[in-house]
C-alpha cells in the first residue's frame, strides 16, 4: 500500500524531532555524569536548562501533530 504524502511528512516530521530529542538528551547524560569534563560550560546547570528547552521544543512539535494534523 502507497502512503500518501501527508502521511509520509508527518512520520518525517515526528522522526526528525524524535532524532533531536535523543541527541539533547544524550548532551543531558553527558553533563549529568561528567560536568568536569565540560570545560567551555562555567554553569552546568544553565546548560543543562538550555538543553531541555531543546527537548521541550521538540516534544511540543510532536505534541501538536499528534493533536491536530494526525487522523
Amino acid at each position: 500500500m502507497i502512503r500518501s504524502m501527508r502521511e509520509q511528512l508527518i512520520k518525517a516530521l515526528i522522526a526528525h524531532a524524535h532524532g533531536d530529542i535523543q541527541k539533547h538528551v544524550a548532551n543531558v547524560e553527558v553533563y549529568l555524569n561528567n560536568p568536569v569534563g565540560i570545560g567551555e560550560h562555567s554553569n552546568i546547570v544553565e546548560a543543562i536548562e538550555q538543553e531541555l528547552d531543546m527537548i521541550a521544543k521538540y516534544q511540543d512539535q510532536i505534541d501538536i501533530i499528534n493533536k491536530y494534523f494526525k487522523k
